[in-house]
């Protein structure tokens, strides 16, 4: 196969750039600037590819380049949307129980590839929906992959890899949703249990891959991340602490994960047991992306003894959004939490993120 990448899609993106939590560890949300760098272009016939930084802090850091995106289109299937775009190849990291591997871009990628899926009506973006694409050009089929289900800086949850393309032209993606086994709630309960696909067009022209482009930034290493970039579809971002539903009894940190949690008087219907629903956001600690994908446990004990202990079932609902929750008995002021993470986020991460998310260790929080 005849396979072009890109050409000359390295150079200046403006002179600002938005970082998170970039003036110390407890910062949240704090632009800073950064000086544009000198336009450069990859040689006649080489790919751009997203650069990495060679010294890894741990926890959360920022990524050591900014990049923009090509933006192909959207489409509806029922309750489905589902949104395409592409940048440069990118090396990302996939997840495997505990295990953590480095995916390169490689000489024949031509692009990487991202699909985003949410609830049409309410637009809640849906996590787990095990996401695949078909590339076709002229009804021919030119790639067809189960994509990951990934964490970046710049575009929060998605799902993504790198391809190759057969050289300019018009293509077709197919992206197919094969529904959610997760636990849905509330008005979403019986919702997103059937598969539901759409085809978007995407161009890739020398157009196009202007509009995409990376260049390498000082803060690159830091603590923190950059901001979101405007997509013009939903996002993952979970509301603020103080913004969430129920009662808000507070939140701990471990290894680049802020877990909120609230505590409602009545589970959600959908939930099959009575009690008080004791809820947990997960999300990343710059940005408020979910965390989607891992095992949590809690133990909650009043004077000493535990009255409650077990998992914490992934849920969906429209209120609460993704989140991992149980009926218990009850809650009392004063009630000692301890979650414990028994199986990392199963999501694959672009760099600022690999080193994140990993040591978990458990999180107490007096109700």
């Amino acid at each position: 196969m005849n396979r072009r990448q890109f050409v000359g899609a390295v150079g200046c993106l403006g002179p600002s750039l938005a970082v998170a939590g970039c003036l110390g560890a407890g910062s949240t949300a704090t632009a800073t600037d950064t000086p544009p760098s000198t336009d450069t272009a990859a040689p006649t016939g080489t790919a751009a590819r997203a650069t990495t930084t060679r010294s890894k802090p741990a926890g959360i850091y920022v990524q050591s380049f900014d990049e923009r995106m090509s933006m192909q289109g959207t489409a509806t299937s029922g309750r489905y949307g589902f949104a395409l775009m592409f940048a440069v190849p990118h090396d990302f990291w996939t997840v495997t129980g505990d295990g953590v591997s480095l995916t390169k871009a490689a000489g024949e990628d031509s692009i990487h590839l991202m699909a985003s899926v949410w609830d049409a009506e309410t637009g809640t973006v849906l996590p787990e929906t095990g996401l695949s694409v078909a590339v076709t050009r002229d009804g021919t089929l030119v790639s067809e992959e189960v994509i990951y289900p990934m964490l970046s800086q710049p575009m929060g949850f998605h799902y993504g890899g790198n391809f190759g393309l057969a050289g300019d032209g018009t293509y077709t993606v197919t992206v197919s949703g094969g529904g959610t086994s997760i636990r849905r709630t509330g008005g979403f309960e019986g919702r997103f249990g059937d598969p539901a696909s759409a085809g978007i067009p995407l161009a890739f022209t020398e157009a196009t891959r202007e509009e995409v482009r990376t260049r390498p930034i000082d803060q690159g290493g830091d603590p923190g991340a950059l901001r979101p970039m405007e997509t013009g579809v939903p996002q993952a971002v979970l509301p603020a602490a103080e913004d969430f539903p129920g009662t808000v009894r507070g939140s701990g940190l471990t290894d680049g994960a802020r877990l909120v949690v609230t505590t409602l008087d009545s589970p959600p219907a959908g939930v099959d047991a009575d009690g008080r629903y004791l809820a947990v956001s997960a999300r990343t600690r710059y940005n408020g992306y979910v965390l989607p994908a891992m095992a949590l446990a809690a133990t909650l004990e009043r004077d000493g003894e535990t009255v409650h202990e077990g998992p914490l079932r992934r849920t969906l609902d429209p209120d609460l959004g993704y989140h991992y929750g149980a009926a218990v008995d009850g809650v009392e002021s004063g009630d000692a939490l301890e979650l414990s993470v028994t199986t990392i986020p199963q999501v694959a991460r672009h760099e600022g993120y690999e080193t994140a998310f990993r040591q978990m260790d458990d999180v107490s929080v007096t109700l």
